[in-house]
């Protein structure tokens, strides 16, 4: 019995023994607190950061919106007239006019009162171009009808493209710099109403006019531009 208590006590001994011959335990613990204080500033830092970034961003989009805001105030300033004679639409920036107000049925020649429109546009448009650094895209679009037999354009792509070069050729003559628009076709895609209905099919035959950023030019292309100036 008596050697049992005394190997008992050897082995506490020799416990004790180890602990005092090794790191105490407070060091331990305190280097054990270092790490997890060293893991929390990480993820501080880090969650401080993604915290600026969202801030940033947020910063920039309500930049951008405001600023969107206000283009779309001045072009709706900039078209106040034609826009108050009802002929024109605005949505979004796109400036819509009906092709029955343009053009006669699968044709590309304009109609007196089409003329008399554009002639009304462009002036405040070319005005509007020139103080915000854009250029204006002149979009045409037709309903999904097939061409007739006997017509003289091969379908809707080339209607389409033809209106929207006859609009470009129009707007230039009244004073749009030529630097400052250029044509696209869509044909019967990007439809704004169903085709089912004369109704619906009358909305699709379209012109719509949307002003955008200029794309930015090459060194290469601004040097040949400069060399053709007189």
């Amino acid at each position: 019995m008596s050697t049992t208590t005394d190997g008992a006590a050897l082995g506490h001994d020799e416990l004790d023994g180890g602990l005092e011959a090794g790191v105490p335990v407070w060091a331990v613990f305190g280097d054990l607190m270092a790490s997890v204080l060293g893991a929390f500033a990480l993820l501080l830092v880090a969650a401080l950061g993604m915290q600026m970034d969202l801030a940033d961003r947020l910063k920039t989009e309500q930049q951008q919106r405001a600023a969107q805001a206000q283009r779309l105030q001045s072009l709706e300033q900039a078209l106040a007239g034609p826009l108050a004679g009802g002929r024109v639409t605005l949505t979004d920036g796109r400036i819509g006019i009906s092709g029955s107000v343009l053009f006669a049925v699968n044709s590309n020649e304009l109609q007196p009162e089409g003329r008399q429109l554009l002639r009304s546009l462009a002036q405040p448009l070319a005005r509007y171009l020139q103080s915000r650094g854009e250029i204006l895209m002149v979009s045409g679009f037709t309903d999904d009808q097939q061409m007739r037999e006997g017509n003289r354009f091969a379908d809707n792509w080339e209607l389409s493209a033809q209106r929207s070069l006859t609009v470009t050729r129009a707007l230039i003559e009244e004073g749009v710099a030529a630097s400052d628009v250029f044509a696209a076709a869509f044909g019967s895609e990007q439809a704004v109403a169903s085709n089912a209905d004369a109704a619906g099919r009358a909305r699709n035959r379209r012109v719509e006019m949307a002003p955008m950023p200029r794309p930015a030019r090459t060194d290469a292309a601004g040097a040949a531009a400069a060399g053709r100036k007189p």
